[in-house]
This record gives C-alpha cells, sequence and structure tokens, in this order.
C-alpha cells in the first residue's frame, strides 16, 4: 500500500518549497529576530497572495476548499523555511476552531476575512506555567463579559481575535474575544525564538460569543489542539529535516586533517541518528495526516503521536546540527541557531513534550489497545 501524497499534492510541496526558498523565508526570519517587527509582513502578503490561508475553507465560505494533506504539505514547508508568519496561528488553531465548532453566522462572519487574510486569529488558552485543565482554569465568562488573563499567546501581538477559553459556571466554553476592542490589554513576551512572536492578554469585561459548539467547550478544545498537533508536527518535520540536510551538507564539505569530517565515525553516526529521527517523525506524520483528513476516530491517538515523535526529531536534530557544525555552529552567523530556536519554541506552544505523551498514554488506554 502506498502512503505517500500524491502527485498533485507533490507538486504542492515543491512550488512551496521554491516559492519559499525564493522568498528568502530564512533570511527574513533572522531580520525579525534582529528587529522589531513581530512578523514579516511582506512574505506574509505573499502567502496570501498564495492562497494558502484559504487551503481548508470551503469554497461556500471563499475559500480552496482543498483537504487537510495539501494543508500538511505547505506545513511541512512552512516548518523547512522558518517562515516568520502568524500562519500557524491563524490556520491551525482560529480558522480550525471556527470551522468545526462555530455557528453558521460565525462562519460567514470570520472564515471570508481568514481565507483572504483580511484579519488574523489565535488561540489563548494557558494561564500559567503549569499545564491547563478544566479545574485550574480562572478565566471567568459572565454574561458575555470575559475576565481573566491568557499567557503566552502565539502571534497574540498580532492577531484581530482570538478564541478563548474560560469558565462559565460550571462548564468550559470556548468564546470569540476582538482583541481591538475595549477590555482587552495586550502586552508582547520576550520569547526565545522571537521570530514568532507571542503576548499576554488581560481581559477585563470584554465583550465576548460563544462558539456554539454541539459538544461540550472542552471536548471542543482538545479537538482544536489534536487537529493542530498534527499541522504543527509537519512544521517540526520540516524543521528536522532542514537541521539533517544542513549538518550532512557542511560534514561533507569541511575537510580535517586532510578529509571531509563527514568521514568520521563520531560525525556518520550523528547524521544517521538524525535520519532514523526523522524518518520515524516522518511515519508517524502520515498516520496523523491520514487521520486528520478521515476525520478518523483514532485522530486523538495519531495526533499524539506525530506531535512527541516529531518534537523529539526536532530536538535531536536542531542540537546535532549545531555539534556537527561545531565550534561554529553556536554563533550568530550561522543559521543553526535559528533552527534551535523554532524547536523549542515549537515543542511548547500548544503543549509541551510531557501533556502530549500524557495524552498518548490515555488515548491509547481509551482505546484498550494497553
Amino acid at each position: 500500500m502506498n502512503f505517500e501524497f500524491s502527485s498533485d499534492q507533490m507538486l504542492l510541496r515543491d512550488q512551496a518549497r521554491k516559492f519559499l526558498e525564493g522568498q528568502e523565508s530564512i533570511k527574513k526570519a533572522r531580520e525579525v529576530l534582529e528587529g522589531d517587527h513581530s512578523y514579516d509582513e511582506t512574505l506574509w502578503k505573499s502567502v496570501i497572495e498564495m492562497g494558502w490561508t484559504a487551503t481548508t475553507i470551503p469554497e461556500e465560505f471563499d475559500g480552496l476548499g482543498l483537504g487537510y494533506l495539501e494543508l500538511c504539505v505547505i506545513a511541512e514547508e512552512l516548518g523547512r523555511s522558518l517562515a516568520p508568519t502568524p500562519f500557524s496561528s491563524s490556520i491551525y488553531l482560529a480558522t480550525e476552531a471556527i470551522l468545526n465548532h462555530g455557528t453558521k453566522e460565525q462562519k460567514q462572519n470570520y472564515l471570508p476575512k481568514l481565507a483572504a487574510g483580511e484579519i488574523v486569529g489565535t488561540l489563548a488558552h494557558t494561564e500559567t506555567t503549569t499545564a491547563p485543565t478544566q479545574e485550574n482554569l480562572a478565566c471567568e465568562l459572565k454574561k458575555d463579559l470575559l475576565n481573566g488573563s491568557k499567557i503566552v499567546v502565539p502571534d497574540g501581538d498580532i492577531a484581530n481575535f482570538a478564541v478563548v477559553s474560560a469558565k462559565d459556571g460550571n462548564k468550559i466554553v470556548l468564546c470569540l474575544a476582538d482583541l481591538a476592542a475595549e477590555g482587552a490589554e495586550i502586552k508582547s513576551e520576550n520569547t526565545l525564538d522571537p521570530s514568532r512572536s507571542h503576548a499576554s492578554i488581560v481581559f477585563k469585561n470584554a465583550k465576548v460569543e460563544v462558539l456554539d459548539s454541539k459538544v461540550d467547550g472542552w471536548t471542543a478544545l482538545q479537538e482544536v489542539l489534536d487537529r493542530a498537533a498534527v499541522l504543527f508536527a509537519f512544521e517540526q518535520l520540516g524543521g528536522a529535516e532542514a537541521c539533517m540536510n544542513m549538518a550532512k551538507e557542511y560534514a561533507m564539505g569541511r575537510f580535517a586533517f586532510g578529509r571531509p569530517i563527514a568521514s568520521f565515525q563520531a560525525i556518520k553516526h550523528k547524521i544517521a541518528d538524525m535520519y532514523i529521527a526523522v524518518e520515524l517523525a516522518r511515519s508517524n506524520c502520515y498516520f496523523g495526516a491520514w487521520a486528520l483528513s478521515t476525520n478518523a476516530p483514532e485522530l486523538s491517538t495519531a495526533a499524539a503521536t506525530a506531535r512527541v515523535s516529531a518534537s523529539q526529531a526536532f530536538n535531536e536534530c536542531s542540537k546535532e546540527n549545531i555539534q556537527t557544525h561545531g565550534g561554529m555552529g553556536f554563533t550568530w552567523e550561522f543559521d543553526c541557531h535559528l533552527y534551535y530556536r523554532r524547536c523549542r519554541q515549537l515543542a511548547a506552544n500548544i503543549g509541551s513534550q510531557a501533556i502530549w505523551k500524557n495524552k498518548l498514554i490515555s488515548s491509547l488506554e481509551r482505546a484498550n489497545q494497553i
């Protein structure tokens, strides 16, 4: 059985890679890192013009109506190129929340604008450094007025609106909050990877509307995170493979004692281990892509598996890439640290690896697989 992407999807991958290379995406990530901007506006406009923001949005809401396999392909190339844009926050998180749990009116109001790139969305869920649970969620909704605070909101200083988790009495709900309206105080946060901005948001009697999901808010939130986990895993896969290729090319071109350092066993073993980690992550990401594209009952298991595997692969490859470059690897002039920064940021953006390992164990137990 062939688990590879179709020829059209492979063509989309090639086009996306050439486009991002032509845009010098890695160079722009460095410029954002060293500058004062939260993202690269020129690259973001080009991504919108390519139609990527409309990939999975149905045609009735002015989208392209393509599948999640196409979005997975795009996500992998965005991860490979370190694109400094709010794509993941707006598409993987906000768009998915509205697409799967919004009312018809909410979809008509938000999805066409998200598809056209007229607005940017995000998800505001984390409140403390501990893992968010139904019990420790403190943000509170009363009579459509939201009070509380959220931290490390991805692209929170860029987004026009946020999908916010909150308590409404004894239940959890997801709300749509206009971040430009009165009652939302936004403050940019310093993180390890400034090329992907984060912010803290304090809500003080902010007027919001509730996502009218058919399931309770906590279940809806977990579904959004599962779907996003697969897409983030493809970003991590793209970054991991880029690190592996960077290490291989440097090792083959760097000579010591009259021979390429790639000929030394210590370097060979590093790159071989990186290759194994990448291919294992790719296999698990393909499992996640299948589950996401078919809305399979195994989605929760597949998402956690892909997330854990891709996080581990990106971590190993980004670290070993620095080590392969030797004394030059940790210097500012080389790009190795850009990938390591992105690796650490992606490993925590929708929950730590420990959280997703626990999710994987729980999903396997529910499926009676252990």
